[in-house]
C-alpha cells in the first residue's frame, strides 16, 4: 500500500480525541449575508505543523471526489458507459468550496482564500501503528487555484457555518405556508424533488420579488442542510412541472441535460431522454392541425430602452439570437373561437412557447399580454353555462399572496393558460449509484424513464369547462 493511500485510510478513521466535525454532503445552510465577513478576522492563524487542540475550530468538507456533469449527463442522454469521475471540472480549491457551499456568498468565499482561512489535510502516519492515536493532523493553507486531488480534504473556520435547521425554524415558521408547499410536491427521490409550480409563483427572485421557488426551497427539506436547487425555469404565470435538484451533484447533472437536449434537437438528433408537453389555450385556430415550429428568437429592446423582449423577427438591432424549435398538436379547436394545444419544446429558450404561439402560429396564448396585447384589446369574456361546477368559480387566497378561483376565459382579465403538463427525465437517483459505484462499465442505456404529471390549474380547468358546454 502506497504512502498516499495509508493517509487517506487514515484520514477515514476517527481521530482519537474528539473527531473534526463532518458534513456528510455538501451544506448550504451558511451565512448569507456580508456582515458575517468580519466574524471571520477574528479566527486566529493557525500554524502549519501539527494542530494542537484546535480540531474543533475546523468545518470538515467532504473529500474531494470529481465528476464531470457534462460527461456525465452526455452519457445519459445517449445511454453510454465510461468513467466520467476524472473530468476535472472542480479541480480547484476554490471550485471545490463553491461547489460544496453553494450558499456561500462568492465574496465570502474569495475572503476565506484571502484570509488564508481555508486549509487542507496533511496528514502524518506513526509508521506501521494501527493505534489511531498515533495519527497527526497537520493542516496547512491552501490557495484558492491550487488543483485538488481525489481524497484531498479541505477545511472551513467553524465559524462560517450556521445552523440551516435553526434558520429555517426562524425564516419559515409559518406551518400553512410549508404544508402548502410540501402539498406542491409530485415525486421526491434521493436525487430530485418535482413540484408542481403554482400560476404566480415566481421560479427566481428579483427586484420587488419576496418569495420565490429558489428561495423557499428549504422548505421542501426537514432536517437538512441542502436546499434544493432549480434546474430550469418556468415563467412566473406559467404553472406546472418544476424539477429542482436535492443535492449539487444532482443538479448540474440535470443543468446540463437540459443544455444536451437543446444542443441534440439543433443538431437534429433524434434523442428523447427529456421530453415536455405543455397545454396551452389560444386565441384563434393554426392552419395545420400539427407541425413543428422552427424560428429564431431575438431580443429587442423597447421603447423605454430598459425593459426588452423576445422576437422571431431578427434585425440591426436585436442581439443574442437563438435558434428555437417547438412541435405542436392540436387537441381540440372550439366554437368560441379558442384551440387547445399541446406544445412540445424541442430547445429551451425563455419565452420560447408564448413567441411561437404569437408570431408564427398566429394564435397568441389566452392571457399573454406581452405577446398578445393586440389579440387581447376587444376581449369579451364568455358567459358561464348554469353546467359548470360552481366550486371552480371560488375565489380563495392561498399562502404567499396567491389566489386560486378566476382567471379563466370568462373574466375581464384572464390568466396565462400555459401550462407544463407532463416531463419525461431518466432516473437520475439512478444514475448517481451508478456513477458513485467501482464498476467502471457503466451502462446507462437502461435506465428507467420517469413520468411526472401535473393536473391542470383551476382557471384552466374552468375555461376548459365553459368551453365544452353548451352555452345557456
Amino acid at each position: 500500500m502506497t504512502t498516499r493511500m495509508a493517509a487517506l485510510l487514515l484520514l477515514r478513521r476517527p481521530a482519537a480525541g474528539g473527531a473534526v466535525p463532518r458534513l456528510q454532503q455538501p451544506y448550504a445552510g451558511l451565512a448569507t449575508a456580508a456582515a458575517r465577513h468580519d466574524a471571520l478576522d477574528t479566527v486566529g492563524e493557525e500554524s502549519e505543523g501539527p494542530d494542537k487542540g484546535n480540531k474543533n475550530r475546523w468545518m470538515e468538507l467532504p473529500p474531494f471526489a470529481p465528476v464531470d456533469a457534462a460527461a456525465a449527463a452526455r452519457a445519459i442522454f445517449r445511454g453510454e458507459g465510461g468513467d466520467e469521475k476524472e473530468g476535472g471540472s472542480n479541480s480547484t480549491a476554490i471550485k471545490w468550496v463553491r461547489r460544496c457551499c453553494p450558499q456561500l456568498p462568492a465574496s465570502l468565499v474569495q475572503k476565506l482564500f484571502r484570509l488564508r482561512k481555508v486549509k487542507k489535510n496533511a496528514m502524518t502516519a506513526e509508521t506501521s501503528s494501527a493505534d489511531a492515536s498515533a495519527e497527526q493532523f497537520r493542516l496547512k493553507r491552501v490557495s484558492a487555484k491550487d488543483h485538488l486531488v481525489p481524497g484531498d480534504t479541505l477545511f472551513l473556520p467553524i465559524n462560517v457555518q450556521e445552523s440551516s435547521v435553526a434558520e429555517k425554524t426562524r425564516k419559515f415558521d409559518n406551518r400553512n405556508e410549508i404544508e402548502f408547499l410540501r402539498s406542491l410536491e409530485i415525486h421526491k427521490d434521493e436525487a430530485i424533488i418535482v413540484v408542481n409550480k403554482p400560476h404566480g409563483m415566481p421560479v427566481q427572485g428579483g427586484v420587488g420579488i419576496k418569495n420565490s421557488i429558489d428561495v423557499l426551497a428549504p422548505m421542501f427539506e426537514e432536517n437538512s442542510s441542502d436546499a434544493p436547487r432549480l434546474v430550469h425555469r418556468l415563467d412566473r404565470d406559467c404553472s406546472g412541472v418544476l424539477v429542482l435538484g436535492r443535492t449539487q451533484l444532482s443538479a448540474s447533472i440535470l443543468h446540463a441535460i437540459f443544455r444536451e437536449k437543446t444542443a441534440d434537437a439543433l443538431a437534429d438528433g433524434t434523442q428523447q431522454v427529456l421530453q415536455r408537453k405543455y397545454v396551452a389555450l389560444v386565441i384563434g385556430t393554426p392552419r395545420h392541425p400539427k407541425g413543428l415550429l422552427s424560428a429564431p428568437l431575438a431580443k429587442v429592446l423597447l421603447q423605454d430602452g430598459k425593459s426588452e423582449r423576445l422576437t422571431v423577427r431578427a434585425g440591426p438591432n436585436t442581439t443574442s439570437v437563438q435558434d428555437a424549435l417547438t412541435e405542436y398538436r392540436v387537441i381540440e379547436s372550439c366554437p368560441q373561437g379558442f384551440t387547445w394545444l399541446e406544445l412540445f419544446p424541442l430547445t429551451g429558450r425563455k419565452h420560447q412557447l408564448r413567441v411561437h404561439c404569437a408570431e408564427v402560429l398566429g394564435t397568441p396564448i389566452v392571457g399573454d399580454y406581452k405577446y398578445g396585447r393586440q389579440a387581447h384589446q376587444n376581449w369579451a369574456p364568455l358567459p358561464v353555462p348554469r353546467t359548470v361546477d360552481r366550486e371552480l368559480l371560488r375565489r380563495r387566497r392561498l399562502p404567499f399572496g396567491l389566489v386560486q378561483g378566476g382567471g379563466s376565459v370568462a373574466e375581464e382579465q384572464p390568466q396565462l393558460h400555459l401550462h407544463c403538463k407532463q416531463m419525461m427525465l431518466p432516473d437520475i437517483s439512478a444514475a448517481i449509484q451508478g456513477l458513485q459505484s467501482e464498476d467502471a462499465d457503466r451502462d446507462f442505456s437502461g435506465l428507467e424513464k420517469l413520468s411526472f404529471v401535473a393536473p391542470l390549474p383551476v382557471h384552466m380547468r374552468l375555461s376548459w369547462e365553459v368551453l365544452k358546454s353548451p352555452n345557456k
